[in-house]
């Protein structure tokens, strides 16, 4: 925000040198970020956050002076004068689309001589970095400059129907700008129209068919209150940026806008003659009173570290134009005024409090109260994650929530729907909003590769885009992905880990097929009929699509249903002193039996002293064993808690699960 020193003195006295109040002003929240002499005139550069767009005029720069330097401030009253016609009865406001303009209000001035601006308005255009353009045109600038609310005239002989109306634009309907370039709109958009086209884009740009020329005598004198989200959008969609577009994404003073239109005509009265009609022809919502804020004074030393009288804190706060009124017992009622639409809370009050009175006021060393926040249940659930992941060697990775059409291709295991896109592509040829992390971190590992990392093993806590289902909105749902080594039984033992470390966690396998999936390899993890995740090999397909070397292992967890299903406080299970026993088994099973199916067996009829079962290997030997068949070979490791076990025990454990294994799953144990 350039800020003319002599325009500035006009609402405030500045005491200090331009040097020092620009110090006072970074002090305060508006960085400096240079100085400047325009001719004779001093300019200042301040850097203003997104939060106060109250301050992207010059008055509301002097508000800020005028608190910093305890001057009063001086804003001019308005008060054009209205002839005895009506503007109703030249001009109809049909607002049709609040949404995108919750009001819209219109004047009307008659009679007016199109001509150079005077020398002083010229000046201060110029100071600002505004080029001057004719007397009416540089008018609404130097209102916009003033007090951050844009304004725009329309030439009314332009206006047909004698009707502004506001609506959403048409899909790919056409509109010329006043920059002579022509724009493809969205029914996302905004339109200000007459009867039979559109004539601006509202809160953006006005339209190159109702502009002001030297032939124009009538004016339309426009003062909107438009959405931040609608003109953001269009201003980003179209690159058709401009300071009105800037100031309405910041929200400027609601309840400002009866003032700058006013101010408005007097300056175009003054300067360019005519006459104003009787009144003001609107449409829509007046803006909301800001609610009241109660403030407690005792959070003052709690918060700040030190104690403020309460004079000065009944000063400050009206002084930047809030009403204070005592409530009782160290209790402030606080009412934010209209332009200042970030004062929401207790603890904003307390900020504007500390900066006006200065930063500096409070010691380096001043003991403030902060108390640790417990952390969330998801906050547990990855910080154990993590550690199991970092002890297997796994990096966490960082990759962008958009990826490659290309690469989107390759499906989800999530979802089947399309995927979600963005207007405009965050990164070139990236536009879609990824439905898993899977394409993410293999494209990562393809990056470590050129790097000559071979066998990068990551993972990434993200954030994935679920395309809605049967006229559903769309969702979103954190997931941990994980890519290692093209080894099954090392991605299986890692995601057994995690679910041992998060809380125990017993869940159901079964086979799952899809194409980022190697056939066969698959596996669907459900808890209680819920989805947990998928592992598996990635497919050599997907594998060759982003030209990697070696094998991969993948595997996608749900975070919420794992967050879910912590146990918060962990159980140490008691550990024996008593020597194990091991067991070697061989079953010759068919080639449908899975090695779930056979563990399960296993642990239901070991008996209590049975403690793990360890898959070793999986074997084929079609001369030996017969077409279709395979070769399990396991560990049965047994374990007493209270005394040895003995070899007669054990083997009538062993004995048991051979048994149940032939009988049900028709397995031959070899010798």
């Amino acid at each position: 925000m350039l800020v003319c020193w002599e325009w500035l003195n006009e609402y405030v006295e500045i005491t200090e040198t331009p040097d020092d109040m620009a110090l006072k002003f970074a002090m305060s929240g508006l960085n400096h970020e240079e100085t400047t002499q325009v001719g004779s005139d001093t300019v200042i550069d301040l850097e203003v956050t997104s939060n106060r767009g109250d301050c992207l005029g010059h008055i509301g720069v002097a508000r800020e002076a005028s608190v910093l330097l305890r001057q009063p401030l001086k804003l001019p009253a308005p008060s054009p004068a209205e002839s005895a016609s009506a503007a109703s009865a030249s001009i109809e406001v049909d607002n049709q689309f609040t949404e995108g303009c919750p009001e819209y209000t219109a004047r009307i001035i008659r009679g007016v001589k199109i001509g150079p601006s005077p020398d002083w308005l010229v000046r201060r255009l110029k100071s600002v970095g505004i080029e001057p353009v004719s007397n009416v045109v540089d008018i609404t600038n130097y209102v916009l400059m003033e007090c951050g609310q844009p304004m725009h005239a329309f030439d009314l002989s332009q206006i047909r129907g004698n009707k502004i109306i506001v609506r959403a634009a048409e899909d790919k309907e056409q509109f010329e700008a006043i920059d002579h370039k022509t724009y493809e709109l969205d029914s996302q958009m905004v339109v200000i129209a007459d009867a039979e086209r559109a004539v601006a884009l509202g809160g953006v740009m006005g339209g190159v068919d109702s502009e002001i020329s030297e032939t124009t005598t009538d004016l339309l004198i426009e003062a909107a209150r438009f959405t931040p989200l609608a003109v953001r959008r269009a201003a980003r969609k179209l690159k058709l940026h401009s300071p009105s577009s800037y100031r309405f994404e910041r929200t400027p003073d609601p309840a400002g806008l009866d003032w700058a239109s006013r101010r408005c005509c007097q300056l175009i009265l003054e300067l360019c003659g005519g006459e104003l009609e009787q009144g003001v022809v609107s449409d829509g919502a007046k803006a909301q009173t800001p609610e009241e804020i109660t403030f407690r004074l005792n959070q003052v030393e709690r918060v700040l570290g030190i104690e403020i009288p309460m004079a000065d804190n009944k000063r400050i706060l009206a002084d930047l134009g809030c009403a204070v009124s005592d409530a009782g017992e160290g209790v402030l009622s606080v009412s934010p005024p209209s332009w200042r639409t970030d004062l929401t809370r207790e603890c904003d009050l307390l900020e504007e409090v500390a900066r006006m009175y200065g930063y500096e006021e409070i010691p380096e060393n001043v003991a403030v109260p902060i108390g640790v926040a417990a952390p969330r249940p998801k906050d547990v659930t990855m910080r154990r994650a993590r550690l199991s992941l970092s002890a297997f060697g796994v990096d966490e990775a960082m990759t962008p929530s958009v990826v490659k059409d290309g690469q989107e291709k390759l499906g989800s295991l999530w979802s089947t729907g399309e995927p979600l896109s963005v207007d405009t592509p965050l990164l070139k040829g990236a536009k879609s909003l990824r439905r898993s992390v899977f394409p993410s971190l293999m494209d990562a590992r393809y990056f470590n590769q050129t790097q000559a990392i071979r066998n990068a093993e990551l993972f990434e806590v993200a954030t994935i885009y679920m395309p809605g289902q049967d006229g559903e909105l769309p969702s979103e749902k954190s997931t941990l992905g994980i890519v290692t080594a093209g080894d099954l039984q090392r991605i299986k033992g890692v995601v057994e880990s995690i679910l041992q470390e998060v809380g125990a966690i017993v869940c159901t396998w079964e086979g799952f097929e899809h194409d980022l999936l190697e056939a066969g390899t698959g596996q669907k993890l459900s808890v209680d009929g819920k989805t947990l995740g998928y592992l598996g090999l990635v497919s050599k397909s997907a594998q060759n699509h982003f030209s990697l070397d070696a094998a991969v292992a993948a595997a996608e967890l749900d975070v919420m249903l794992l967050t879910e299903l912590l146990e918060p406080v962990r159980r140490a299970n008691q550990v024996s002193t008593f020597p194990a026993m091991e067991r070697d088994l061989n079953f010759v099973v068919d080639e449908s039996v899975r090695w779930a199916s056979l563990e399960e067996l296993c642990l239901q009829h070991g008996g209590e002293s049975l403690e793990t079962v360890n898959y070793r290997e999986t074997y084929r030997d079609t001369k030996k064993d017969g077409k279709g068949k395979k070769r399990l070979l396991l560990t049965l490791v047994f374990r007493s808690l209270e005394r040895t076990l003995t070899g007669e025990e054990v083997d009538k454990s062993v004995q048991d699960i051979v048994n149940v294994a032939s009988s049900s799953l028709e397995a031959k144990l070899l010798a």
